[in-house]
C-alpha cells in the first residue's frame, strides 16, 4: 500500500512539472520589454514633412502650387514672356489729312500711340468705319501683309485709310465721322474725319475706302 501512494505521489508531481513548462514555452520571453507605441501617432494631421511646403500657397522657392509667381503678369507681358496686347484704352489714336496734291484718292493716316505706361504689342488690321449722311461706309482691307509690332510705352505706329476724291461735281456722300477699332479690339474710338467732306456717290457694288496694315502710310502702302 506504502509503494502505491509514493507511486501516484510521483506521477502527480511529474504532471505538475509537466504542465509549468507547457505554460513557459510559448515562444516569448516574459522578461523582455512590452512593445513600443506605433511611430504612426508622430505624423499629426495625417499628413508628413512634405506638406509643409503647401502652406501658405508657396513653396520654397516662392511659387504658387501651380507653378507661377504669386504677383504674375507683370511687366506687360502675358504668360508666353511676349508684350500683352495693346488694349484701346491705353492708345491715343489720332487722325490727319495725308492727302498728296494731284493723287486722285484721299489719304488719312491714323496713328495709334502707347500711353499705357508699357510695352504691348498690335498685329494686322484696325477696323475702318466711315459715318456718313447715308449711313456707315466700311473700309476694305488692301490685302497686304499685315505685320506684328511691338510698341514701347511713347512709341506710335501708322496706318492709312484711303478713299476717292469727290470730283463729280455733285454734292456726294457727306462724311460725318470716323470709328477706329484697334486690331483684336471690340471697344472702338470716335474722331473727326479729316478728309474730304464728301465721297462719290457709287453703284453699291462695293466699298471706295481701304484700309492698309499697321505701318502703311497710305496709298495703299
Amino acid at each position: 500500500m506504502r509503494v502505491r501512494k509514493l507511486t501516484i505521489a510521483a506521477m502527480a508531481l511529474a504532471a505538475g512539472l509537466s504542465l509549468t513548462a507547457c505554460q513557459n514555452d510559448d515562444g516569448t520571453d516574459r522578461s523582455a520589454a512590452p512593445p513600443a507605441a506605433s511611430t504612426a501617432s508622430s505624423s499629426t494631421g495625417g499628413s508628413d514633412s512634405a506638406g509643409s511646403d503647401q502652406q501658405g500657397g508657396t513653396d520654397s522657392e516662392g511659387k504658387t502650387p501651380n507653378g507661377t509667381g504669386g504677383t504674375g503678369g507683370t511687366g506687360g507681358t502675358d504668360e508666353d514672356g511676349k508684350a500683352a496686347k495693346c488694349r484701346t484704352d491705353e492708345l491715343e489714336i489720332t487722325a490727319t489729312d495725308a492727302t498728296i496734291g494731284g493723287d486722285d484718292r484721299g489719304t488719312v493716316a491714323v496713328d495709334l500711340k502707347n500711353g499705357g505706361g508699357r510695352d504691348c504689342s498690335l498685329a494686322g488690321y484696325a477696323g475702318v468705319d466711315l459715318k456718313t449722311n447715308s449711313g456707315t461706309v466700311s473700309a476694305e482691307r488692301t490685302g497686304e501683309s499685315a505685320p506684328s509690332v511691338v510698341l514701347a510705352d511713347g512709341d506710335t505706329v501708322t496706318f492709312g485709310i484711303t478713299y476717292p476724291i469727290n470730283d463729280s461735281g455733285g454734292s456726294g456722300v457727306r462724311v460725318t465721322g470716323l470709328v477706329v477699332t484697334p486690331p483684336d479690339e471690340t471697344k472702338s474710338v470716335t474722331l473727326d474725319w479729316p478728309g474730304g467732306a464728301t465721297l462719290p456717290v457709287t453703284d453699291g457694288s462695293g466699298t471706295p475706302v481701304q484700309v492698309g496694315p499697321l505701318g502703311s502710310a497710305g496709298q495703299g502702302g
